[in-house]
């Protein structure tokens, strides 16, 4: 019998979309040769995924785990709306969020974890159903916050299902204040991130890309002036922009007439100690990805034309 290596298996998977062990066996089946291998997935109907597995998939579900001080963010993807709404498919995301919390933010360990009472790995287990269910789906990303000593508060808008929904958001608060008022105050300060989708906590933790071309935008409106007299427009131009897009100096969404900071003290002073977010991730479903225009009139030509 041919000696099965996992160079072997995974060539398999990468040519089929089938599950690990569904291409360990087809090749000890197929006493190791690929094409038979191949033609044994395809007769058990395991190979049908890897057609699938080209189309984009832009819906689908963000699933959100908060257990003690850590939570975790998934997006998990599906072709249609459709699936979305299953049951199936939002017990899926919602296992997969659970499990989550032990990949901290590392989607790849989150894959090659054991999907809940299976013998399969979560992405083995994600490509058998992409067989059953008829269009593509993939675990897209993860995200982990936790915190020493506080709470990781959590929101998810338009859910679907308890921790299931398009925009999930975890916050982390520490603090050794009370933990009812630190909770209440963290979902506020979710739905503000939900809501206002900064892109930093401050100017500092602003990415350099987006600084620089902001910097580079300010420069250009004002070309032809001294030094000094730019370097203040920069000061003040980074300031305007973290108003807007910083999380600490955006205009909290809960009460207007006060900053972020300013309400973050006043929960201090509810919970009787001090409380620093110590940070925020917020996925919203689909952001990033291509999606494919449809062109209808060409489709409806094609159509008519019997191709």
């Amino acid at each position: 019998m041919a000696e099965i290596t996992a160079q072997g298996v995974k060539a398999l998977r990468d040519k089929t979309g089938a599950g690990m062990m569904d291409c360990k066996n087809a090749l000890a089946a197929s006493n190791g040769d690929m094409e038979a291998a191949i033609d044994w997935l395809r007769a058990k109907g395991l190979a049908k995924a890897a057609k699938k597995a080209d189309r984009v998939a832009a819906e689908g579900l963000v699933g959100v785990a908060v257990s003690g001080t850590a939570g975790a963010l998934v997006e998990v993807n599906s072709e249609t709306d459709f699936v979305a709404r299953n049951e199936l498919f939002q017990s899926l995301v919602s296992d997969i969020a659970s499990a989550a919390l032990a990949a901290e933010g590392d989607v790849e360990r989150l894959k090659g974890m054991p999907y809940p009472g299976t013998d399969k790995s979560i992405g083995d287990y994600v490509t058998d159903l992409i067989g059953k269910v008829g269009e593509n789906m993939v675990v897209r990303r993860t995200a982990y916050l936790a915190v020493g000593e506080g709470v990781v508060a959590s929101y998810v808008h338009n859910q679907v299902a308890p921790g299931l929904g398009r925009i999930g958001v975890l916050v982390g608060l520490e603090s050794s204040g009370k933990p009812e008022v630190l909770a209440d105050f963290g979902r506020q300060l979710a739905m503000h991130v939900a809501a206002a989708s900064p892109v930093a906590l401050d100017i500092a933790g602003v990415p350099a890309e987006v600084a620089e071309r902001e910097k580079a935008i300010l420069a250009e409106k004002n070309q032809g002036k001294p030094p000094h007299v730019l370097e203040k427009i920069m000061q003040s131009g980074l300031k305007s922009f973290a108003k807007e897009n910083c999380l600490l100096d955006q205009a909290f969404v809960i009460d207007p007439s006060q900053s972020v900071t300013q309400a973050i003290q006043q929960a201090a002073s509810r919970a009787g100690a001090p409380v620093a977010v110590i940070g925020f991730v917020r996925f919203r479903l689909g952001e990033g990805v291509e999606r494919e225009e449809e062109d209808f009139a060409a489709e409806v030509a094609r159509t008519a034309a019997g191709s």
